[in-house]
């Protein structure tokens, strides 16, 4: 089944027709943008068309806000679309329709696709993959695997991973759990999903606390299921959690805040425990990269105050690849059983195979010397990218730089939208700061980029680098 909306000619100046098909692969926000980039290639949006304001064509297609907010930041930062305050969103007058494709040469050579360089942040250097210690525990594995491991699977996974997961989890973030109160899942996202679930039929409800500044993607997800997000301000020492007042649930990133980095701050973990127990609330603890610190002590997991109140999240997306989506769930013992209630025993989880090799790669040492040597080599780049930064463009600082695998860079105010179509016309993928902004906050904004510094391979990087500073605005 497809929806389809036409918008009123007073929107825009001309009919245009888009089909959102509910079946297709990535969501509403990743059809959309492909319904409008194909308006683009075919030449119904002509360069100079004005689309209509967010709100409105949130309306008019029955979705979120974000999710139109999202699709046209993304095509801006492609360059198919500008905007401009009090101009709107555009048409770039450089995307030009493919209305002669057919007169193409069969043999004619194809054009150039993606950016040159890539500094987005959220993935690892996928060269670096240890593939030869990954192929012997997956060999290890499947010869030692019990023929009812090629059966029915256990919805909370596999119990040899979840061993391994105790045991490491407790050794290297301070996490208190045993087995039982862990579930396996494809990622954080998957996990969002079955703690949220559609409506009331989630284990959790909102409204629930979120930083102001986060991923996209994430907000979207949970308003799709019904829940409101409500935004806690954030300085140098993360979250302002005295902000919280009758949310049920707090969703934050504490070893590391994302996008803008830095820890909470102990003091304000304690407040948070402290107002999970008076409000009966949970705190949601996305631990997306604790394992790469660099210029700091470690910081232990939140969860390690109150295994009751908190609920920890962890994956391997950014310490192995987000191709093997495994991840993981730490729970209060109230919820596990909800949560296998909703992941039931038919639902879709991460492959046996792979867990059996992962569990064999923690135990046998190797994901802990993996992970060492990705600590120095990112700490390496990250010391590269801000001696470039000290030497071409000192007067942009690096921040958020003591631990994860993307740095803020801060811009002068006012130049971060420039600056990021820049980047797009020289072929440099990144993200502005503005991308991970909560709609609803009333937080100063913040001019900045986020730049990643782990996915270019090692090879690549050097260019990378000259490239950035090839579009960063003058002092």
């Amino acid at each position: 089944m497809a929806e389809s909306w036409v918008n009123s000619a007073e929107r825009i100046g001309s009919d245009l027709h888009l089909e959102l098909s509910l079946s297709e692969p990535g969501g509403r926000r990743a059809t959309l943008i492909r319904a409008l980039r194909d308006a683009v290639r075919n030449g119904r949006l002509a360069p100079g068309t004005r689309l209509p304001p967010y709100r409105s064509l949130a309306a008019d297609l029955g979705v979120a806000r974000n999710t139109v907010a999202d699709a046209y930041a993304e095509l801006v930062a492609e360059g198919w679309l500008t905007a401009r305050q009090g101009s709107g969103t555009r048409v770039a007058q450089r995307a030009e329709p493919l209305r002669h494709a057919a007169r193409v040469p069969k043999k004619a050579p194809p054009r150039a696709r993606g950016p040159r360089h890539d500094l987005r942040q959220g993935t690892p250097d996928a060269s670096s993959f240890p593939r030869a210690a990954w192929l012997a525990s997956y060999r290890r594995a499947l010869q030692q695997a019990p023929a009812e491991v090629f059966g029915p699977g256990d919805p909370a996974g596999r119990v040899e991973l979840r061993e391994a997961l105790t045991e490491y989890l407790a050794r290297a973030r301070g996490v208190r759990t045993e087995p039982g109160r862990i579930v396996i899942c494809s990622g954080f996202a998957h996990a969002l999903r079955l703690l949220f679930g559609q409506g009331a039929g989630g284990v959790l409800r909102g409204p629930l606390a979120v930083e102001a500044y986060g991923l996209g993607f994430h907000r979207e997800l949970l308003a799709m299921a019904g829940v409101r997000t409500v935004p806690l301000s954030l300085d140098e020492h993360g979250a302002l959690v005295d902000g919280l007042e009758r949310e049920r649930a707090a969703l934050l990133t504490p070893a590391h805040q994302f996008p803008t980095g830095g820890p909470l701050h102990a003091a304000r973990r304690a407040a948070l425990i402290d107002w999970a127990r008076t409000r009966d609330g949970v705190v949601i603890e996305d631990d997306y990269d604790g394992e790469f610190r660099y210029d700091r002590k470690p910081v232990g997991a939140v969860q390690g105050l109150d295994p009751e109140r908190v609920i920890h999240i962890g994956s391997v997306s950014k310490s192995l690849s987000p191709a093997l989506r495994l991840g993981w769930m730490v729970l209060p013992e109230r919820y596990v059983g909800d949560v296998l209630a909703a992941k039931g025993v038919r639902e879709a989880w991460a492959s046996v195979l792979d867990q059996l090799s992962f569990a064999d790669f923690i135990v046998s040492g190797s994901y802990d010397r993996h992970v060492r040597r990705m600590r120095q080599r990112y700490r390496s780049r990250r010391n590269r990218l801000v001696e470039t930064l000290a030497a071409r463009a000192p007067h942009v600082e690096a921040t958020g730089v003591a631990a994860g695998l993307h740095a803020v860079l801060r811009l002068p105010p006012g130049t971060e939208r420039s600056t990021v179509k820049a980047a797009v016309w020289q072929g440099v993928a990144l993200d502005g700061l503005a991308a991970f902004r909560h709609p609803e906050t009333d937080m100063a904004a913040r001019d900045g980029l986020v730049v990643g510094y782990a996915t270019p391979s090692d090879h690549a990087y050097g260019a990378a680098l000259d490239a950035l500073c090839g579009v960063l605005p003058p002092p």
